[in-house]
């Protein structure tokens, strides 16, 4: 990075940085359920992300290595930065490398997808969730729903607060708790934590919460039993873990060529719905997302923008439809 980067924050302020933003990541999970993740602590059950002690996270912070993928973006005399983030991740991941929180330091604001740590913002999708019109599912489909639930050890009253599209998606999210990959730890919610911390105000949001419940459920009742049904059957074979974990591994050691090759190997485009999803949730989104970034840039403020890794793949990625609006875009190398 540019020597006109300022250094980063002692490993005293880092270390207070990382346990408020930790502790902000652990709970902001459980705020959106209203419970806690688990109905009880028994032996079958996936392990719980722990808060860690003030003495693991000042050696987290003094150990964080880069990870991810981090593009700076140069336009009208300023430059922002680009940062594809894992929505999960295992505890070590939670902490920004040096490289990362050099560009956020020399950054006036950071941006996420959506900020659930904002009250307001959390009550939308709460109330969202609650007005959402649930699809009734088969009996058989619904049974297995039932006990994917309860293989996770969710608390019954998850299955009243969230539809099942949802649920079902949530599933999917928590599914690698046993292989140390939690959404607790996903990195997303450490840099709303540092946002709040190191600039003093909460995180930009990119898109909206009504946005994020609409990617999340079908469009017709027989698209929502289709979205579940998938879901499902990914929960109950091998395939699922073997993709999530390949696409950790990829983040994590910056493999942005396997990462850029992703439907080549996720299975995850057999069917047409498979396709009209991946589109809804990715390409569809990314004109938006670089509208919102680039209106932020335009307004004077120096942005580091953290969104999802597969963002930032392809003709229609961000890195590339920031350079179609004009900006500079250069790749930045993380130390390995």
């Amino acid at each position: 990075m540019p020597s006109t980067f300022s250094s980063p924050p002692s490993r005293p302020h880092r270390a207070r940085i990382g346990l408020r933003a930790i502790a902000a990541s652990l709970a902001f999970t459980a705020a959106l359920l209203g419970s806690p993740w688990t109905a009880q602590a028994a032996p079958a059950c996936p392990p719980q992300a722990a808060m860690p002690s003030a003495a693991q996270i000042e050696a987290g912070m003094r150990n964080a290595r880069d990870r991810g993928f981090l593009w700076r973006i140069t336009k009208d005399g300023r430059t922002s930065h680009l940062y594809g983030t894992l929505h999960i991740g295992k505890a070590d991941w939670a902490y920004p490398g040096p490289t990362v929180v050099q560009a956020v330091k020399a950054s006036d604001a950071i941006a996420l997808e959506i900020d659930l740590q904002d009250p307001t913002i959390l009550q939308r999708m709460r109330t969202g969730m609650a007005n959402w019109p649930r699809v009734k599912l088969p009996g058989p489909m619904a049974q297995r729903l039932q006990a994917q639930t309860r293989k996770a050890c969710l608390p019954a009253q998850v299955e009243q607060a969230l539809t099942p599209e949802m649920l079902a998606s949530t599933l999917i999210v928590l599914s690698l708790r046993n292989d140390g990959l939690d959404p607790a730890y996903g990195i997303d919610a450490v840099l709303g934590g540092i946002s709040r911390s190191l600039k003093k105000k909460p995180p930009h949001a990119l898109e909206t919460p009504e946005l994020q419940l609409s990617l999340l459920h079908g469009r017709t009742p027989e698209e929502s039993q289709r979205m579940v049904e998938q879901s499902l059957t990914a929960l109950e074979g091998p395939a699922l873990r073997r993709m999530m974990l390949r696409l950790s591994e990829a983040w994590s050691e910056g493999r942005h060529d396997e990462l850029s090759n992703y439907t080549n190997w996720c299975d995850c485009t057999k069917t047409a719905l498979d396709r009209e999803l991946l589109r809804r949730m990715l390409d569809g989104r990314n004109p938006a997302l670089a509208d919102s970034i680039d209106a932020l840039h335009a307004r004077g403020e120096q942005v580091f923008a953290a969104v999802g890794a597969l963002h930032m793949v392809g003709t229609n990625g961000l890195p590339a439809l920031m350079a179609q609006r004009g900006y500079q875009v250069e790749p930045v190398a993380f130390p390995r």
